[in-house]
């Protein structure tokens, strides 16, 4: 879906390159987060990706047609959800999703779906100038969905949510994902990331670091541990056992036997933690 090769960017006021020397692919039907701290580059690229910024250098493919070659049909075949909300504020939800959806050639989704989908659907005639911060990106979620695209792209889609918000949003892109859509989700929460990615590309200082799944990143970064916290007479205790002949272990199964076993965990790395030890850098 998406193919970039060599991308380099620097802002006409500065002399640092904002992105530079980056390649990476995004494969079909796949959830993409492109992680970093702010200032890393990351909206840098998603603004490149969806033609906000010209003047890059380097080759970047999208839908199997080069970047530089689509015209406004481009926009009929992608969605963006920005992480700084841009509604009509003197118009309410239904009204700001009737128009941007008159805007496309083809069939749209209806207004009011849109708003249930992301749940909001008691509050499409509200001004959205009295709607929450996350209200507003909840609202730039269903403006994004409205024409169906092929392609979406979602800048820190969870941000400024309560928890159950933040999980009505996580299920609607895995959702997206099972009707063959493509995800490009761009991020600082590892969490997020960890629960819908099929693959992560680490970005500092403009460049990417690694670009692997996370689950492979967790094993290879942490430990090759089980973790045991078992109950004993004089209270709660903990060991860890090498997961390597985990099966064959004595004293792990005469554990097993022996004690009232409170919690099982193996020791791989939070995906902050594999941040931190790949790029040498925190979120910040």
């Amino acid at each position: 879906m998406i193919e970039v090769r060599g991308l380099e960017f620097t802002y006409p006021a500065s002399e640092r390159p904002a992105v530079r020397e980056m390649s990476f692919e995004v494969r079909e039907n796949e959830v993409f987060g492109f992680l970093g701290p702010s200032g890393a580059g990351k909206s840098t690229t998603q603004k490149i990706l969806i033609g906000l910024l010209r003047g890059y250098r380097g080759a970047v493919r999208v839908l199997d047609r080069p970047l530089e070659e689509w015209k406004s049909d481009y926009y009929e075949r992608i969605g963006v959800s920005f992480e700084f909300p841009n509604h009509f504020l003197k118009l309410t939800a239904l009204e700001n999703l009737t128009y941007f959806g008159r805007l496309y050639e083809g069939e749209t989704d209806s207004p009011q779906h849109c708003l249930e989908r992301v749940g909001l659907g008691t509050d499409g005639e509200m001004l959205v100038s009295q709607y929450s911060k996350g209200m507003k990106n909840r609202l730039s979620v269903a403006r994004a969905l409205l024409h169906r695209p092929a392609l979406l792209f979602l800048d820190e889609p969870t941000a400024g949510l309560d928890p159950v918000n933040a999980r009505r949003v996580k299920d609607l892109i895995r959702e997206q994902q099972h009707q063959g859509r493509t995800v490009f989700l761009t991020t600082h929460d590892m969490t997020v990331a960890d629960e819908l990615c099929d693959r992560v590309g680490f970005i500092v200082d403009g460049s990417l670091a690694v670009v692997e799944p996370p689950d492979e990143l967790k094993l290879r970064h942490g430990r090759a541990t089980l973790r045991v916290e078992f109950q004993r007479e004089d209270g709660p205790f903990r060991r860890e056992f090498p997961l390597e002949g985990l099966g064959e272990n004595e004293e792990f199964a005469r554990l097993l036997r022996a004690h009232p076993v409170r919690t099982l965990h193996s020791q791989e790395a939070t995906m902050e933690e594999v941040f931190i030890r790949v790029t040498g850098r925190e979120l910040a």
